[in-house]
């Protein structure tokens, strides 16, 4: 997933991702992913791992940095109004980010087991914001499945 770093260049080549702040695609992508964990109204230990080594990952955190982002989304998302600031960010990745980016909104919510109409919604709607297709999604979901399973 080391695809994503290259976006996190400045202009004058210092990576973001090392900085103490995390960059506003780095939040978007966080508070998202919190939002899917969220959706069912239970946000499990095993949901917050995901997002964690997700983050870490993508941006090339370490374990604590890529907690203190996921803590700091949770607050975000908690005081958000709604997503639209945040799919705007995400909406400007290349294409096959954008799927990673659902395929782990996708392991999030199927972590649990539990299939909920709310967490499928919530998807749905990102894809539509940031101009995933409903294929593409699916794909992401079989792929998030797998994963899971093997």
């Amino acid at each position: 997933m080391k695809f994503f770093t290259s976006l996190f260049q400045r202009g004058d080549g210092a990576d973001q991702a090392t900085d103490d702040k995390p960059d506003d695609q780095q939040m978007a992508i966080a508070v998202l992913l919190v939002e899917g964990a969220k959706a069912d109204e239970v946000f499990a230990p095993g949901e917050r791992a995901i997002i964690e080594h997700f983050l870490a990952e993508t941006f090339e955190l370490d374990a604590t940095g890529a907690a203190t982002l996921c803590t700091e989304a949770e607050t975000v998302q908690a005081d958000a109004v709604d997503l639209h600031r945040f799919t705007k960010q995400v909406k400007e990745l290349p294409a096959e980010e954008k799927i990673a980016f659902i395929q782990a909104l996708w392991r999030i919510v199927l972590s649990d087991g539990d299939k909920d109409a709310y967490e499928d919604a919530l998807i749905r709607r990102i894809c539509g914001l940031i101009y995933v297709t409903d294929r593409e999604s699916g794909d992401a979901r079989k792929a998030a499945q797998a994963g899971l399973n093997g």
